[in-house]
């Protein structure tokens, strides 16, 4: 008895297949190469510049749990619709308790969008027209290469510019003025050490004789510091 047979056998009795040897063989390396650009994405472009391994790993989890969910989802009853929300609703579950940065939150949805996409980049064959419709090795890992090739050009600091920002509580309004900006900007740069290339000036505390600053710098290592953000110390960190 070959593989068809047990398989037909199955299929009438349990509503499953043993084994499909295409099938299985095209996610094996629609995986594979899923698994090798998410990790490259994450742990060489991503991680260097932020350090959060927390993150690094929730996106190569979660790229590969949709490319999985997707991959068997989509040859099956459901909806690729319904079983992206399902997948969402998790999502938010773990995600609304947090405030969590636009830069993370886009490197988390380009691997989605991957994940995505090697899920159902696939071929099917046509017997009565004798051709294969669908998408093929080469265009896999074209597309593949174009978001390791994105990610490598907005993470490399000779191309995109490397400035950084900090929001400081200041304790002199005195130097506030627009004219003695100079005297401000030398303050701050004394006290910070930054090379500062531009501030902005928001609230401002007569009272407590103090103002909230935000400068700007250029630092290929702070880029992407996710506590840079805030403007008070945070509940949680």
């Amino acid at each position: 008895m070959d593989f068809t047979q047990i398989n037909n056998e199955l299929g009438n009795l349990f509503g499953v297949t043993l084994f499909d040897p295409q099938q299985f063989i095209s996610l094996v390396i629609r995986f594979i190469i899923n698994l090798i650009v998410v990790s490259v994405i994450a742990r060489k472009f991503y991680f260097p510049h932020s350090r959060r391994r927390d993150y690094t790993f929730i996106f190569i989890l979660m790229a590969m749990s949709i490319f999985l969910l997707v991959s068997l989802m989509e040859g099956g009853g459901m909806q690729l619709g319904a079983a992206m929300g399902l997948f969402a609703i998790f999502g938010i579950m773990r995600f609304r308790t947090e405030a969590v940065p636009i830069r993370e939150m886009t490197y988390l949805f380009m691997l989605i969008a991957l994940s995505v996409i090697n899920a159902l980049a696939h071929a099917d064959y046509h017997p009565k027209a004798l051709y294969w419709d669908g998408v093929g090795i080469v265009t896999i890992l074209f597309v593949n290469i174009v978001f390791v090739i994105m990610a490598w050009i907005f993470e490399n600091s000779k191309v995109m510019s490397q400035e950084c920002s900090k929001i400081i509580l200041y304790d002199n309004v005195n130097l506030i003025a627009p004219d003695k900006r100079e005297e401000l900007k030398a303050d701050l740069e004394k006290r910070t050490g930054l090379k500062i290339k531009r501030l902005e000036i928001g609230l401002l505390d007569y009272l407590k004789d103090s103002a909230m600053i935000r400068i700007f710098y250029e630092d290929p290592e702070d880029v992407g510091n996710s506590i840079a953000r805030f403007g008070r110390m945070p509940k949680e960190i």
